[in-house]
Parts: structure tokens; C-alpha cells; sequence
């Protein structure tokens, strides 16, 4: 749970649809001032300046992403094949391998300094596996964490039914995080056939929708998790 200082206030954006590539590089505006604060900071202890958090909020057009220690073979489709499933590709600096983003898929972007809530990436990536535990509880779906393999899942105990629902995928320097989560709502989950999720091969992918038998109102979802990261965190939203 939160420390005991004094709560962090975070600037929210909710994007709605956006271009991921767009997205990509307001995610690496917004670290890079970070960054370059903490390093004046460092340099200059008699003229501190305060970090500003922020969480993204929104949803992709159809786009595959590679982190930095993927394999390029889990991409199981070619430069036509991607076209004509009016997808695009990116490599990019995330930590973890292969996955998807696409509409009625709830991604969030914490740019967050770790400096004002714990300095332990284990631990972060545990707070955003446990918002999505507690928020897929509020619907009646219980789901938990898979030893070893990062993301949030569905019958977490049962090997041959094990489904992940959540991927995580982040990038850390100087305690500035970006990249997050990926929360599988509404989500079309024909294009994971396009790929090996995150590197695996032997686990499937499931949405709410998929296992509600529904379609589940994005907006309630956004803002459930929205509250369920600022429970965990101890942060409160700047106005």
C-alpha cells in the first residue's frame, strides 16, 4: 500500500483513440523532461525542481509492438499481411516481447517517478497486475498472477486453461517509468492470432468481453481502474 508521504498528485489524460505512434512520443516527451529534471537536480541540489506524473489513458488503432528483447519470429504476419489487416508494426523500448493494441483495448501510460512512491520495478509492475485483479473482481471474474510471467491472467492455477487478460510492458530510467499496461475490454481478439502473445505459446488471451459473454461499458472500466491505481499508488489527480 502507499507510503506515508504526503500523496502525489498525477496529471491524467484520457486520449481516447490515438494514434500509437503519437502516443509513443508524447509518452517520450513527457519522460524525458522527467529525466532531464532529475539529472538538473542531481547537478544542481540547490535549485531543485519538482517531476510531474502523468497517466495516460487510451485505446490504439490495430498496431503489433516489439520490445526490446522480443523476437521478431513471434510476428507471424509480413509486410502485406499487415496491410491487409489494416495493422501497423513497431519496435520500441519497452521491456517484454510481442504483443497488441487495438480498439476496445484499455491501454494505460504511467510516467510516473518512482522517487515518490518505492524504488522497486517488482514491485511497481505488482501494483498494476493488482489494479487489474481488483477491478476484473468488481465484474465477478477472478484473476491472479502466473509465477514468473509478468501480466495478469485467468485461471492462473490450471496450466491448460490459463488465459492472460492483462499484458504489462514498461520502460524505467532514472525511476521514470512509461509504456504500462494492456487490458483486454472489448477487444478483438482475432488479431492475437497474428502472433505469440508476449512470447508465449502455450497460453491463450481472453478480453472481459470474452469471458462475461458481453460487451462491458469502457467508460465504467476506465474509471474503476483509474481508482483502483489511485488506491494502490496513494496518489490523488491534479486539478
Amino acid at each position: 500500500m502507499p507510503n506515508s508521504k504526503a500523496k502525489r498528485r498525477v496529471h491524467f489524460q484520457d486520449l481516447s483513440l490515438i494514434d500509437y505512434k503519437e502516443c509513443w512520443d508524447l509518452q517520450e516527451r513527457l519522460n524525458k523532461e522527467n529525466v532531464s529534471i532529475k539529472t538538473h537536480n542531481f547537478k544542481h541540489p540547490e535549485e531543485l525542481q519538482e517531476t510531474k506524473d502523468t497517466l495516460i489513458f487510451c485505446e490504439h488503432p490495430h498496431v503489433y509492438t516489439l520490445g526490446k528483447s522480443g523476437d521478431l519470429k513471434n510476428l507471424l504476419l509480413n509486410e502485406e499481411g499487415l496491410k491487409n489487416h489494416d495493422a501497423v508494426f513497431y519496435k520500441i523500448n519497452r521491456g517484454g516481447d510481442i504483443t497488441y493494441h487495438g480498439p476496445g483495448q484499455l491501454v494505460g501510460y504511467p510516467i510516473f517517478d518512482l522517487d515518490h512512491y518505492f524504488t522497486d520495478i517488482h514491485k511497481y509492475l505488482r501494483y498494476i497486475e493488482e489494479a487489474i485483479i481488483l477491478v476484473l473482481a468488481d465484474y465477478g471474474i477472478k484473476a491472479g498472477r502466473i509465477e514468473g510471467l509478468t501480466g495478469v491472467w485467468i485461471d492462473e492455477n490450471d496450466p491448460e486453461k490459463a488465459r492472460k487478460i492483462c499484458a504489462i510492458g514498461i520502460r524505467c530510467s532514472r525511476w521514470i517509468t512509461m509504456h504500462g499496461f494492456a487490458f483486454n475490454v472489448n477487444t478483438d481478439m482475432t488479431y492475437f492470432d497474428h502472433i505469440v502473445p508476449c512470447g508465449i505459446d502455450d497460453k491463450e488471451v481472453t478480453s472481459m468481453e470474452q469471458e462475461l459473454g458481453r460487451k462491458v461499458d469502457m467508460e465504467e472500466v476506465k474509471q474503476k481502474t483509474l481508482d483502483a491505481l489511485k488506491r494502490l499508488f496513494g496518489f490523488e489527480l491534479a486539478t
